[in-house]
């Protein structure tokens, strides 16, 4: 037993991370990588969570909620910042945690950070497949019903195809190379910032006052609706917004100079993001009563409608089409770089670890984006945007913890870091904190099914990784 904790703590030597990611290039700048951001975290969930957190949670009060999600992913981002600044290594958490405290443990961040990926990628498609059923709609062109959405018998859909075209759509197009992307990413998020903009200015034309009263409804015994319980049940749920963090730091090594350019990158998304994250859900509150927006995949486009201003809403849901693949491009891109982590550490076949002529580690690519196929057009749009937060909490944990790791070895066996979580030692805890109870705030199924997530990943591992691993190789049985 002793034999086997301590083969659980053999930690990775940066040195073999370096020389296996030389294979892919680095090539991401700041703006690119506050492309990719924004492109996740302004993404699908400014189209379509603000409504659907007001209805459910909090009321005209969402706002607070993102609020309250900014600064727990701030102080996460401060964490991610120092981190890649000092290993700039592919597979974000899950090679810092395997570097700072053992494989098992960067399995399991790993594990947690594949379901908050693998289950995004399915709720961007799903989000992008709402809002192209509307405007196929609008032109008189309808799908089958058993063809447009997850699988329930009972409202007679079967499968969302559209949610499986988009998912491979984007898999081609990462296929073809990591620098071309974030051009096309950097054209599609300028593009989609403008119409939100104009979302706003439009939008607050359309604001009633009283539609913001009461701005916190009182809490409904029994339910997670209104008071601080709705704001923290919202907080929970949002918090897929942020995801984009760890999109960002799961490309690093593909990032110029990232010691400098990934704490660039993460904190000017965190603010971009959430700026625009308020003034949407301020303007959406306001313009119509919060219940309206009850199980409304597309409620700015909509908002919009029935406020008579059909250009824009129409201009909307065309960009709302074309800007939420930025978000798939990024989600996409940074899991395929995770299972290419797994892969190159011998935690999964030793395939997925191999780069192709174009610098993609494309038989990951190809992998996560059949399963996401599947996983997307399958499940329904609300159940996929509850269970990516509980992934997404459980890295941010591990991450704002692993600086106590990180710290003492730095300008010593690790490099010195160019960016430092301030106020050290305290607000790692904070942060780690922080995350702790907005996954407590999630509703008791995401629990239960991030439990049984967990349970699989240890099944992997006792029986397959913890035999291939290339740190078992290196020291032996």
């Amino acid at each position: 037993m002793k034999k086997l904790f301590e083969r659980l703590l053999w930690k990775q030597d940066p040195a073999v991370y370096q020389q296996k990611d030389a294979k892919l290039t680095p090539s991401l700048r700041t703006i690119d990588l506050i492309g990719l951001g924004t492109g996740m975290v302004v993404g699908t969930a400014i189209f379509t969570l603000p409504g659907i957190v007001a209805a459910e949670h909090t009321g005209p009060a969402v706002p607070l909620a993102f609020i309250v999600a900014a600064i727990g992913a701030g102080l996460s981002a401060l964490a991610y910042a120092e981190m890649s600044s000092v290993l700039p290594f592919a597979g974000s958490a899950f090679s810092w945690i395997n570097v700072l405290f053992g494989e098992f443990f960067g399995w399991i961040a790993g594990w947690a950070l594949l379901a908050e990926y693998f289950i995004s990628v399915a709720f961007v498609a799903s989000g992008w497949s709402a809002y192209m059923q509307d405007f196929l709609a609008s032109l008189g062109i309808k799908l089958p019903v058993a063809l447009t959405g997850g699988f329930n018998p009972r409202q007679g859909s079967y499968v969302d195809i559209l949610a499986a075209v988009a998912i491979l759509a984007v898999g081609i197009l990462i296929s073809r190379g990591v620098h071309q992307v974030s051009r096309i990413e950097n054209i599609i998020v300028a593009i989609k910032l403008l119409v939100i903009i104009m979302f706003i200015v439009v939008g607050a034309t359309a604001i009633q006052a009283h539609n913001y009263v009461p701005f916190i409804p009182a809490h409904r015994p029994g339910t997670s609706f209104g008071g601080w319980q709705g704001i923290l049940a919202g907080t929970a749920q949002i918090f897929i917004a942020y995801v984009g963090f760890d999109a960002i730091a799961a490309n690093t090594a593909e990032t110029k100079n990232p010691q400098k350019t990934m704490p660039r990158g993460l904190i000017g998304t965190l603010v971009l993001g959430t700026g625009f994250f308020i003034a949407v859900s301020l303007v959406l509150v306001g313009m119509f009563k919060y219940s309206r927006y009850a199980n409304n995949a597309e409620p700015a486009a909509w908002a919009l409608r029935q406020s008579g201003h059909y250009l824009t809403a129409n201009l909307l849901s065309v960009v709302a089409i074309i800007g939420i693949f930025s978000a798939l491009i990024a989600i996409l891109l940074a899991s395929s770089r995770l299972i290419y982590a797994f892969g190159r550490d011998g935690l999964l076949p030793s395939r997925l670890g191999i780069v192709n002529g174009r610098h993609v580690p494309s038989h990951a690519l190809w992998l996560i984006t059949l399963l996401a196929m599947v996983l997307g057009s399958v499940f329904p749009f609300t159940f996929l945007a509850t269970l990516v937060s509980a992934g997404t909490l459980v890295a941010f944990i591990f991450v704002s913890l692993g600086i106590y790791a990180l710290r003492p070895r730095e300008g010593k066996n690790l490099p010195d870091a160019q960016f430092k979580m301030p106020w050290y030692p305290v607000l790692p805890t904070v942060s780690a904190l922080f995350s702790a109870v907005i996954f407590w705030g999630l509703n008791k199924d995401a629990k239960i099914l991030m439990v049984g997530w967990f349970v699989i990943g240890l099944l992997i591992y006792f029986v397959y990784g913890i035999r291939h691993s290339i740190i078992n190789q290196e020291h032996g049985k």
